[in-house]
């Protein structure tokens, strides 16, 4: 592609931009400022030269003069000129101050109060074409994050896309929960309006109605009727609007007198016009003082200086180019001009005029401040400011998680609502009177007669009769229940006032034909024919017949009713969720004592040592125990020594006696130190016995504790017969 092609792409792109052609514009078609003059001492030192396409000399001469940093062995110097309201006259300056000043990047401000400027776009063309980074210290339209069209451009102002983030801020701030949003159809408009719509996904704020208006959109009829739709509640309205369609639309809410109990918040662009429609009360953001251009000239300098230190022990060839950068004869880019302006993605400036500087990938100021401006007598008036983050994030939990770190500062005290008033407006409509029909059916809804309802449960109810054959045309009947208490919390929390009444034919609504038919009709156009016969009946039928403006009933969802109206949560098939007490833990280590009373394991326990000593004593007293078998000493030979070893170590001692009584109680095996006497071997026998019925006692009592200790069933249901 070569350039020429390349300018052509521009003209046809701005070929409905008038072209300027007055001598008077051409004598003005740019105005160059010559580079600062280098001495000696500072040619040692590498050079940067920046390339200013800025909007008059005011600003020219705001930019820094040339400077050399010392600290950081570089030398900036700049080349500016005067943008031009033509496009291509912008281009052809360009191409001019770009030849002679071989400059490495472009600081581009904008055409001041001109809704249409398209002068960075031209030279965000050209620096595209040519791989040049630039900086735009003023633009702020939407477009320019697209990297597709506008791959080189980095911002030192955040653009209009994130007013969005603060207007969701300031309304989570105030608690407010409806809202309706209005603008127009530019994509720039929309883009605002699909940020907050993302915003608000799955939010405690619910958009009421997204309203878009075009050029032959009659403003008053707009305003008119979206303050008196009957089924909007919202009464917080978010406008974004043009820079010639403000006036109209502020006239309008004045004289529709639309300003008492709604709150109106306006887009920046709006909001910095000096329209005296402007009317107090209104709220809206700006960007802080401190976003001077002199400012931001400063700090884009500053940041160009951070940016290209990383490459002062670059390749010689990066300084010692002798090609213009941006050369209109030639059609090739700048090999270096991908790797600078990724370079200046990551460069990260602290503490700089207008605050830390840091980009997001699109090129984005991530941190910027704005000013929660507030209309107060006439003029605005600062009531609090934002802090935005706009670090890129795809999903709205994902947004909202980074919005709510932001810093937001708001003096609601201090702010002037419409009609100056000082007491926050409620953000909805009141008093609202709503008609609801509803169907018996229990247990949601239970209806008896009479009228004498109490107040607090109760609601009356009346049923119309179908035939009246009496002079009373309604039934009368109380009703309570669920779906009672449901519509009482849901008045409150919506801050309506509403009617009750039974369904008079007693129907859920059926899409069904009428009785009557046309018969020529559905044989000539059977088609349309049915269509016109059937009718909803029931509910729905007055729903649709405007007879009711709410049914709250266990309404069943169906296609052909979903064509026609729209549903709640379905609580019908979510059951009722009935809280039961949980019993603690009575659980103890002792559990194992309960089977007997401590009186008798105190009495087990004295019997096991009673009975192993008597154990002891009979077995050593005993005629017949081992002990009393001592051999004569003409029959002590070898083998009768052996034997007396044995004896000694087969003898019932008192602590064999003590774990012999043990083991027969636990029922363990005893392979030795048992009773050799015989009154000892009955006394053994007798424990045995003892321990046999002990232990089945226990076993069998241990069981029916178990059984006993098993916790409750807990609750089956509604119908569950300890719930009545």
């Amino acid at each position: 592609m070569t350039l020429l092609w390349y300018a052509y792409n521009v003209f046809m792109y701005f070929s409905l931009v008038r072209l300027q052609t007055t001598d008077e514009n051409i004598n003005t078609t740019t105005k160059l400022s010559n580079i600062s003059e280098i001495d000696d001492s500072q040619l040692k030192f590498p050079q940067v030269i920046i390339l200013g396409a800025l909007a008059n000399n005011e600003q020219i001469q705001m930019l820094p003069n040339a400077s050399t940093d010392s600290n950081k062995n570089l030398h900036i110097s700049s080349q500016c000129f005067i943008l031009n309201s033509n496009p291509l006259l912008t281009i052809t300056a360009l191409c001019e101050a770009g030849n002679k000043s071989n400059a490495k990047v472009i600081i581009a401000s904008r055409i001041i109060d001109d809704d249409n400027d398209l002068t960075l776009a031209a030279i965000a063309y050209v620096a595209d074409f040519y791989h040049i980074p630039v900086i735009t210290i003023a633009s702020r339209e939407n477009l320019l994050s697209d990297k597709a069209l506008y791959g080189f451009i980095l911002r030192l102002v955040p653009p209009y896309l994130y007013e969005a983030d603060a207007w969701f801020s300031i309304i989570h701030k105030l608690k407010y929960t409806n809202v309706v949003l209005i603008y127009n159809q530019e994509e720039e408009s929309r883009m605002v309006a699909s940020r907050f719509q993302m915003l608000a996904h799955d939010s405690q704020i619910q958009i009421e109605q997204m309203e878009e208006y075009t050029s032959d959109t009659n403003l008053t009829s707009l305003i008119f009727n979206l303050t008196t739709e009957d089924r909007l509640l919202a009464r917080v309205f978010i406008i974004h609007t043009r820079f010639k369609d403000i006036a109209e639309m502020l006239s309008a809410i004045v004289r529709l007198e639309k300003t008492e109990n709604f709150v109106w918040i306006i887009n920046e662009h709006a909001l910095t016009t000096n329209s005296s429609a402007l009317f107090d009360g209104l709220l809206g953001v700006r960007l802080h003082d401190s976003f001077s251009d002199e400012n931001l000239l400063i700090d884009a300098t500053q940041l160009i200086t951070d940016t290209f230190v990383k490459f002062i022990d670059y390749s010689s060839s990066f300084w010692s180019e002798n090609r213009s950068v941006i050369d209109c004869s030639s059609a090739e880019p700048w090999q270096y001009g991908e790797e600078v302006y990724r370079a200046f993605i990551k460069t990260k400036v602290n503490a700089a005029t207008t605050g830390d500087i840091e980009f997001n990938e699109y090129g984005d100021r991530i941190e910027s401040l704005y000013e929660i401006i507030n209309i107060q007598y006439g003029h605005p008036t600062v009531v609090g400011t934002y802090r935005s983050n706009t670090s890129v994030c795809h999903t709205s939990s994902m947004c909202r998680e980074i919005m709510y770190k932001t810093e937001l500062k708001l003096d609601e005290e201090k702010i002037i609502w419409p009609n100056g008033l000082r007491k926050k407006p409620d953000g909805i409509r009141k008093s609202r009177n709503v008609t609801v029909v509803t169907i018996v059916e229990k247990p949601f809804i239970f209806a008896r007669p009479g009228n004498n309802c109490e107040s607090t449960s109760e609601i009356y109810c009346p049923r119309k009769k179908l035939n009246k054959s009496s002079d009373d045309e309604y039934e009368q009947f109380c009703c309570y229940g669920y779906c009672i208490d449901l519509l009482h919390e849901l008045s409150k929390n919506l801050s309506m006032v509403y009617t009750l009444h039974l369904v008079a034919d007693g129907k859920y609504g059926s899409f069904e034909k009428t009785k009557f038919m046309n018969i020529c009709h559905h044989i000539r156009k059977r088609r349309e024919g049915e269509d016109k016969q059937k009718r909803w009946d029931g509910m729905i039928g007055e729903l649709l017949n405007y007879q009711a403006d709410l049914i709250i009933a266990p309404l069943t969802m169906n296609p052909e009713r979903v064509q026609d109206i729209e549903f709640t949560k379905p609580f019908k098939y979510q059951g009722i969720t009935i809280l039961v007490r949980k019993d603690k833990n009575t659980s103890r280590l002792s559990s194992f004592l309960q089977p007997f009373k401590g009186v008798l394991w105190i009495m087990i326990l004295f019997s096991v040592h009673i009975i192993a000593i008597v154990l002891y004593l009979l077995d050593r007293w005993s005629s017949f125990g081992r002990f009393h078998f001592v051999p004569q000493k003409d029959q002590l030979d070898e083998s009768s020594l052996t034997l007396e070893e044995n004896r000694k170590k087969d003898t019932l001692s008192l602590s064999r006696s003590v774990w012999f009584t043990w083991g027969v109680l636990l029922n363990s095996g005893i392979g030795e130190g048992t009773p050799k006497s015989f009154s000892a071997r009955v006394l053994g026998m007798v424990w045995a016995g003892f321990a046999m019925i002990m232990v089945a006692s226990y076993t069998a009592n241990l069981a029916a504790f178990l059984v006993l200790d098993r916790p409750e069933a807990s609750i089956s249901g509604i119908n569950d017969a300890r719930v009545n």
